[in-house]
């Protein structure tokens, strides 16, 4: 009996073990800024990162057809050019906090999400407005 409950301990301690040192190490995904990756590129080489910091005024580019977004993200120090395709959240916006998650190919940053920094207060429309005023007052956030 004392045998197999040894054997059991092993193997559970064995698929632990697998799980933290061996199969988690290739599933990271570091975050970075654009600084921290142009010093390091070879490090990051072709894995998957999430790049944060500013998305810089006057660079926001997006094709409908192509649902392609293309801007340029900033630390203060360094610049990354990002394309991203699909469409873009409702609340991105020049200026603002943005982590991107993705590769880097060819110089460019290729995102596959897109994660919006916004406030994190909720004020509810005030009592008595209708869906149509509702409406008009996202859309102005925006």
């Amino acid at each position: 009996m004392r045998v197999k409950y040894v054997i059991g301990v092993l193997v559970i301690l064995g698929a632990l073990a697998y799980l933290i040192f061996g199969g988690l190490g290739q599933n990271l995904v570091y975050f970075l800024t654009p600084s921290e990756y142009l010093e390091g590129q070879a490090r990051y080489g072709d894995r998957p990162v999430r790049l944060g910091g500013l998305v810089k005024p006057g660079t926001v580019r997006y094709d409908k057809d192509q649902l392609e977004l293309r801007f340029v993200l900033t630390d203060g120090v360094a610049e990354v050019p990002v394309v991203h395709k699909g469409t873009p959240p409702g609340m991105f916006k020049e200026g603002q906090g943005v982590v991107v998650e993705g590769r880097f190919r060819g110089g460019t940053f290729q995102g596959t999400n897109l994660l919006v920094k916004h406030s994190e207060t909720y004020q509810p429309p005030k009592e008595g407005y209708t869906p149509e005023e509702v409406r008009k007052l996202i859309e102005e956030a925006k």
